[in-house]
């Protein structure tokens, strides 16, 4: 039996390596409480001020601010002067941490890490019994799912995202039937209503929770040319009634993805045009070795979107189901022009332009 040698400079780069990773681990949880704390963003707006001062300005208790203020300093996310003992936010950070921050508010994405594994006890038992953790167990999603897209694909909507579809632009202010499929909270299609309201916007989503959101939404915005319903994508049908239809993120969660792709070409219009955002990846793993964030996707993809499908006896795609097979989907669902556009900038989503012929 062939021995393998022992690199010991090989195994303690590891041995570091996992020690950054502990460390980043917890940080990511006090990000999240950041962010949901508002200490982001209270900082940004001080000067260097002591944990009394932050607290109080945050309407925290100060004890826990100042042991948030200790990871943050051990991480060297915030500045912290010993003589005074002030702690400060650098602007350089603010730009990734606060919602000011707008699209480059990492923090936001951070909330997944704490939600995640509230989860992890069902998840560990589905690695030994199979099936799914069904939605209803993870208690924030539909909120930060929301206000994670809203930060990314809300804000490049209208400027970045609908512009890769030629003149669809030109037929929304004209006045088109819109469909999007998994509509979630319904942040898209409010934002195209209000932006288009010469335009019909429907929004299909199976989650009530969601589709309350959504309703409450567009009743505060006061839009009068948009309906959601709680409906699932794989029982809806309608004909030709569609000009453009949408999953933003969406496709690589359902049950029966096929079904849904198939419901999807039979409500297009012949003339319409069907845009889906899904990740950006390949099918095989290999492909996604430089991946910049291939780690976290698989992980979210095992937390969560394989296992809510799984959940439903479902494929259980999972969110790196890749290029290569939602082209095949696509194809399998009868539409014969894909398109696959990128946004400079954008390394988590493919853009697929697709139309019946």
């Amino acid at each position: 039996m062939m021995t393998q040698t022992f690199d010991r400079t090989k195994a303690e780069a590891f041995a570091g390596r996992m020690i950054d990773i502990l460390n980043n681990g917890a940080l990511a949880v006090m990000i999240s409480i950041g962010h949901r704390t508002e200490l982001f963003d209270t900082m940004a707006e001080l000067p260097p001020s002591t944990s009394q001062e932050i607290a109080l300005a945050a309407g925290l208790n100060e004890r826990y601010v100042r042991e948030w203020l200790g990871a943050m300093v051990t991480g060297r996310f915030v500045d912290y002067n010993s003589t005074d003992k002030t702690y400060s936010l650098p602007p350089e950070y603010a730009a990734f941490l606060t919602r000011n921050a707008t699209a480059n508010n990492i923090a936001t994405t951070a909330q997944f890490v704490p939600l995640l594994g509230s989860v992890e006890e069902q998840i560990i038992d589905c690695f030994y019994k199979g099936g799914g953790v069904p939605y209803s167990e993870y208690k924030r999603f539909h909120a930060v799912m929301a206000e994670d897209s809203g930060q990314s694909t809300v804000s490049v909507l209208l400027d970045g995202i609908l512009p890769l579809i030629p003149q669809i632009t030109k037929a929304l202010q004209q006045g088109i039937d819109v469909l999007d499929v998994g509509c979630g909270s319904g942040k898209a299609l409010n934002k195209m209503a209000a932006a288009f309201p010469n335009s019909r916007f429907t929004g299909y989503d199976f989650s009530g929770e969601a589709i309350a959101n959504a309703n409450a939404e567009s009743q505060l915005r006061q839009l009068s040319n948009i309906q959601f319903e709680i409906k699932d994508a794989a029982t809806f049908d309608e004909c030709d009634r569609y000009h453009l239809i949408t999953t933003f993120d969406a496709i690589h969660d359902q049950a029966k993805p096929d079904v849904v792709l198939q419901n999807i070409y039979k409500s297009l219009r012949s003339d319409g045009v069907y845009l889906m955002q899904d990740i950006r990846a390949t099918t095989d793993v290999g492909g996604n070795l430089e991946h910049p964030i291939g780690p976290w996707l698989y992980t979210i993809s095992c937390m969560h979107c394989m296992t809510v499908s799984l959940a439903c006896g479902g494929m259980g795609l999972g969110a790196m189901w890749g290029q290569e097979t939602a082209l095949q989907m696509l194809s399998e669902a009868g539409f014969s022009s894909v398109e696959v556009k990128e946004i400079p900038g954008d390394f988590l989503n493919y853009y697929y332009i697709v139309k019946k012929s």
